[in-house]
């Protein structure tokens, strides 16, 4: 509480700084703020693309204020504990309940639909529906944000491993069942040197972004139908589980963890020691120069035979204080939709393009890698997944699964015995999330 009390203080000094030219009549110009994260790469990408909304708006001055990922979330929260918020910043679209019914939020769907020169029928209908709220249901009802991205987390594999293994390439439409997928990583598993360690594995996957295809695709899931019930006691979810931490302490073919605390797997894929690792459109400029070639395929499916990814996002959304409505809705529809300001995003390769015609263009783009990148399309179009908390007010009860998971994945507890454990603690912070959501409401 000391430390969210001084970052408030913090906050509210910077963008306090900012707001007081917010309606600033000086030779007429206007001042906004625009919040937002990223990596350098990205963020050198985004202020050239303020400049260019800027160029096209000569008395409107955008001041950024520019945060590392992990710190954002807390960051925001303290601009709005401090009543201090930006013009225009990014959210989690799991916290669009919460931001709309306290009054963080403006509903811009009039501004939005009905500026020129923007076609959201263009736009992802996914990517719109996140930021989507009737006051009951997520997903429907009135526009408070646009999609600043969408993010579809895809699965790749180290192309040129799997050549120098002599193994057949992974089509590209037909994915792994489990069986098979475990095969090619205990194949791909070597102590290459002979010095009888072994330094290059089949994968390396995190449990808090990696299992939920592996979940969805056997059939499981965090929530019911009705997401007011943890599901997590499935045996068709315990079976799911124990698989994804069969892959280290049982079948060996991700690195242990000794041997990731020396080197993570992130690192080790780098460096072309890992077969199969996830790939998000954020990725893709890092990846641009490693020393293999790396491409895409759907990740393994369990029981329903179907592959599942999930979709992640970041909304750009309006304060509802603000005093520059039109200007500060104009800038947000900039940043999500703008032809221009979309293929310089494109180019910078920091994200996937929002516009459905410059998206279809960049995946048949075949100097950009990877080559597959249509599999980025499919997860939008076909078979890509909202995360569990996108449908509850907030994400506590998630969280707590995540929290103490690590014995599981050590080998040194079951699935089984786990999740017996951590599905009361979750349903009893599921219910606090709804009462939240209701006292909101009034």
């Amino acid at each position: 509480m000391m430390l969210l009390a001084i970052l408030v203080v913090v906050v509210t000094g910077v963008l306090g700084a900012c707001n007081k030219n917010s309606a600033s009549t000086d030779e007429g110009e206007v001042t906004l703020t625009f919040m937002f994260s990223g990596q350098p790469q990205e963020q050198t990408a985004y202020k050239n693309v303020v400049k260019k909304f800027e160029e096209s708006h000569p008395k409107v001055k955008v001041k950024t204020v520019v945060t590392a990922g992990d710190q954002y979330d807390t960051k925001l929260q303290a601009a709005i504990a401090g009543k201090s918020v930006p013009d225009v910043f990014y959210y989690n679209p799991g916290n669009l309940k919460a931001y709309v019914n306290s009054g963080v939020l403006m509903d811009i769907t009039k501004l939005v639909e009905n500026a020129g020169g923007v076609d959201l029928s263009k736009i992802w209908e996914i990517g719109l529906n996140k930021y989507r709220y009737d006051g009951e249901v997520a997903g429907q009802g009135a526009l408070y944000g646009l999609p600043k991205d969408l993010g579809p987390f895809a699965f790749g594999y180290n192309k040129t491993m799997f050549e120098e293994a002599g193994i057949p390439l992974p089509d590209p439409d037909k994915p792994y069942t489990m069986e098979e997928f475990l095969e090619v990583n205990k194949q791909l598993t070597k102590d290459k040197d002979g010095d009888g360690k072994l330094d290059q594995w089949g994968t390396g996957l995190n449990v808090n972004w990696s299992l939920q295809p592996f979940v969805w695709s056997n059939g499981a899931d965090w929530l019911d139908e009705t997401h007011t019930k943890v599901t997590i006691d499935d045996p068709k979810f315990i079976e799911a589980l124990q698989y994804f931490a069969d892959l280290q302490n049982v079948h060996k073919v991700t690195p242990s963890i000794a041997e990731g605390q020396t080197l993570d797997t992130y690192q080790r894929w780098m460096q072309g020691q890992i077969g199969f690792f996830p790939v998000g459109p954020w990725d893709m400029g890092a990846y641009k120069d490693l020393k293999f070639e790396y491409d895409l395929l759907p990740w393994p499916v369990g029981s329903t035979g179907q592959t599942k990814a999930w979709i992640g996002s970041l909304g750009i959304g309006v304060s509802s204080k603000t005093e520059n409505a039109e200007l500060a809705a104009e800038l947000a529809l900039y940043l999500s939709a703008d032809e221009e300001g979309q293929q310089a995003l494109v180019d910078q390769q920091v994200q996937l393009p929002n516009n459905t015609d410059v998206a279809a263009a960049w995946a048949a783009d075949t100097s950009i890698k990877p080559a597959n990148k249509q599999e980025f399309l499919d997860i939008i179009g076909d078979y890509g997944r909202d995360l569990p908390t996108n449908f509850t007010y907030t994400g506590e009860w998630y969280d707590e699964f995540f929290k103490n998971i690590q014995p599981v994945i050590d080998g040194k507890k079951t699935a089984k015995e786990y999740v017996k454990k951590a599905q009361p603690k979750m349903q009893e912070l599921l219910e606090k999330s709804i009462k939240q959501e209701e006292q909101s409401k009034n």
